[in-house]
Parts: C-alpha cells; structure tokens; sequence
C-alpha cells in the first residue's frame, strides 16, 4: 500500500501514543510511505521546532530512514486545490503521482475533500483500521 502521510500525521506517528503503531507498521513494511522533497522539507522543519524539544540526535536517524525507506516522487503537475492552505496541495500533488492508494491527515482542509482523483483521504483511525484487516 502507498501512502501519502500529512505532517501532523507523520509527526504524531514518530512521538509515539496512539500513532506510533504507524512507525512499527512502517518499519513492518505493511506500507510505502511516499513523499516528495516538498514534504520531507516540511517533515524537517516541524521536527526541528523547540516545542517538540527534540534533539539532532533523535532527528537524524528519522530523517536518514526516511530517505533510505521512502519513496519519493516528482509531481508532474502543481495542483491549486485548497485555496485555504496552499501548503497542503503538496500532498496531493504527491499522492498523484505516485497513484497512492491514499492519503492519510488530520488536516480539514484535506478531509473535507473526502478523496482527489480517486485517492481516498482518510483520518489516521481509519488507516489504522486497514492495516489491522
């Protein structure tokens, strides 16, 4: 399964709780996480914000597998979808070009859109329940 994970979604996954099956399902590789380099340059700059206190220690590594273990892409097109949030058009722009089978957020303006170009966008809890079928 190709997935596309929204920041929210990748940070929340990495910081462990209720997210941080997704890490193990990862490294289990019952999924592909897909980006962009438009995407791991948000992935880095939400990581390295002094909220999240964590360290270059902890970050690197995260930041290496995703390079190792991710699939990246180059979108063909850049999509205007959100007008709210261009920002998150890059998830899109992403999930289209690597046919993702879907997008996984908790960002509204994603959501509410319900799916784009037959890509499904679904909360966390709902891929979370994909994977355990």
């Amino acid at each position: 399964m190709r997935v596309v994970l929204d920041t929210n979604i990748f940070v929340s996954m990495l910081l462990g709780g209720r997210l941080g099956t997704l890490n193990d399902d990862w490294k289990a590789e019952k999924f592909v996480l897909v980006v962009s380099h438009a995407i791991v340059s948000e992935y880095e700059d939400v990581l390295v914000r002094p909220r999240l206190r964590l360290t270059a220690d902890t970050i690197a590594p995260i930041l290496d597998r995703v390079q190792r273990k991710a699939v990246f892409v180059t979108p063909d097109e850049e999509l205007s979808v959100i007008a709210d949030d261009p920002t998150d058009n890059k998830f899109l722009e992403a999930a289209v070009a690597a046919t993702a089978d879907c997008v996984v957020s908790g960002d509204g303006h994603l959501l509410n859109l319900g799916s784009f170009r037959d890509i499904p966008i679904i909360t966390a809890r709902r891929f979370l329940e994909l994977l355990s079928v």
